[in-house]
Formats: C-alpha cells, sequence, structure tokens
C-alpha cells in the first residue's frame, strides 16, 4: 500500500520549486538540482503536468517551465490523482480482476470511510498551503 507515490512527491515539489517563482521560467535542469529529483524522471512529470495544463513551457536562453496554476487554486489532491489516480488505501483488485473476497470483506466498507477522509484532507491543503507551512 502506497498512498502518495513517488511521481506525486516528485510533482508536488517541483510545483512547490515553480510557484516560489511566480512568472519566471526555470529549467527542468535547475529543478531537478534543487528539489533532488532525478532529472529524466522529472522530465516525464513536467510532461504531464504540462499536458493537464498546470505549467507551461518555453524554449531557448531563458526558457524552461513556468507555473500557470495559482498556487491557491492547486490542491494536493488534485496533483495526486492526476499523477496516481484514486488515492486508496487497499488494493482490491488482483491482476485486474475485483479481488474474491471483496463482497464479503469485512475491512472494505471502514477503508472506503477512511479514505473519503484522507481525500477531503487532502483537498483541503493547496499549494500555497504547504509553501506557507514552510515558510516560504
Amino acid at each position: 500500500m502506497k498512498l502518495i507515490t513517488k511521481n506525486s512527491d516528485y510533482a508536488l515539489r517541483a510545483i512547490a520549486y515553480l510557484a516560489k517563482r511566480v512568472g519566471k521560467f526555470a529549467s527542468s535542469r535547475e529543478i531537478s538540482r534543487s528539489e533532488k529529483i532525478p532529472l529524466l524522471y522529472l522530465r516525464r512529470i513536467l510532461q504531464l503536468l504540462i499536458r493537464n495544463k498546470i505549467v507551461v513551457s518555453r524554449e531557448g536562453a531563458g526558457g524552461g517551465v513556468c507555473l500557470v496554476k495559482n498556487p491557491r487554486f492547486l490542491n494536493v489532491a488534485g496533483v495526486i490523482r492526476m499523477m496516481q489516480g484514486d488515492i486508496s488505501l487497499s488494493e482490491c483488485m488482483f491482476r485486474k480482476k475485483a479481488c474474491p473476497n471483496r463482497s464479503h470483506c469485512l475491512l472494505r466498507k471502514k477503508i472506503a470511510v477512511i479514505e473519503k477522509k484522507v481525500n477531503r484532507e487532502f483537498e483541503r491543503i493547496s499549494l500555497s498551503d504547504l509553501l506557507e507551512e514552510k515558510g516560504e
């Protein structure tokens, strides 16, 4: 069980880095170095952020990527869903088929309630909130 994957963590760190540089472009190499994210991994994440219109890219001198979404309106849950799908605490699938015990599972309903609570909490956290807590 992984609540937050490496993709989500790296995406949030890259977005936070860009949020500190409002209106400025940063190279993927600069973000990679600063946030300790492997460059090739970061480039794949940035492509997804570009496709989802979170950041824009510009080529050439002074180019790179720039955050276009206001950090106050970007919540952690949205970024996590974009990077890894729904936030889940259990895997009720086995080889892309529903678990045979799914209808009789004692924990399934309780886990679903917890997942909803976790989702709601992540929905409440904006990128601005993360930066404020960090003292940025």
